[in-house]
């Protein structure tokens, strides 16, 4: 095998609202969400061997606290997931992934992560294996890895993996992320979480009937969080994004996103993004 190195994306995403409609048996919870994918996000780095190693190095950028506690096992986790299913311990990479997303924020990062290694190295190593098997790898890893996977904005079901894409326009964001991370865990174990929301329609959305059930938890559990909102509905309308504590508004433009960005204060770290119904990005 020859060692060659290969970039790529590994996008944020936003949760468009979150609706909570049950819980199952065995513990998860039925939701509906529109998962929107975004321009910017980490980025990896992946040089491939035959001495079955895999390894991984980070680095963090100037927003991303190295300190943080972040989901980088979900990526040797997801490679080595990965070569159990080829049956080739031979099969190794070296593997770069520079954190421009916080962890616990909403932005699926951890999840990202895992589904550009699945992705990048199914091609790099040369195993041809299909999208919908790398997504029952993935689920493995996390609810929101498939829509990575299949590199498409999407309308999910299911525990997030139930997947229609859908094409949303050109929008711009900007996305917030107050210095805190935020558990999934328990929201989702939280008395007060709403676990019954009546299911809806994409016109239903579109018709601005869609919240995020854990917004309000989330903002008992994290006064920071709480803290942004107040501070943010100065400047626009702005939603969370998962049970993260990223919030974020959409803007017709680049510079209306960029204006309200520039006149927060700072101990409130952001970025603008344009949102995207595919990630034209090859793994070849």
């Amino acid at each position: 095998m020859t060692k060659r190195s290969t970039q790529f994306l590994a996008p944020a995403k936003l949760n468009l609202f979150l609706h909570i409609t049950g819980r199952r048996e065995d513990g998860y919870h039925e939701l509906q969400t529109l998962f929107q994918l975004l321009d910017f996000g980490d980025r990896m780095a992946f040089e491939v061997n035959n001495d079955g190693i895999l390894s991984l190095h980070l680095s963090f950028s100037q927003n991303v606290d190295n300190d943080t506690p972040l989901d980088n096992n979900l990526v040797t986790s997801a490679a080595a997931l990965l070569r159990l299913e080829a049956g080739n311990p031979q099969l190794g990479a070296n593997i770069s992934l520079n954190k421009r997303l916080p962890s616990g924020a909403g932005l699926g990062g951890g999840s990202s992560n895992a589904a550009t290694c699945l992705a990048a190295l199914n091609c790099l190593w040369g195993l041809n294996l299909s999208t919908n098997k790398l997504c029952e790898i993935g689920v493995k890893l996390g609810a929101d890895v498939p829509v990575f996977i299949c590199g498409k904005s999407a309308w999910a079901e299911g525990i997030g993996e139930r997947l229609s894409p859908v094409e949303l326009g050109e929008s711009w964001y900007l996305v917030v992320s107050p210095k805190c991370s935020v558990s999934t865990a328990k929201v989702f174990c939280h008395e007060h979480l709403t676990r019954n929301s009546q299911a809806i329609k994409m016109a239903d959305f579109l018709a601005g009937s869609a919240r995020n059930d854990c917004e309000s938890v989330t903002r008992k559990l994290h006064p920071e969080v709480n803290q942004a909102f107040e501070i943010l509905a100065r400047y626009a309308d702005f939603r969370m994004s998962g049970t993260g504590s990223s919030l974020f508004s959409s803007f017709d433009s680049e510079a209306g996103a960029k204006k309200v960005l520039n006149a927060l204060p700072g101990n409130l770290p952001g970025f603008v993004a344009k949102g995207i119904d595919s990630l034209e990005q090859s793994y070849s």
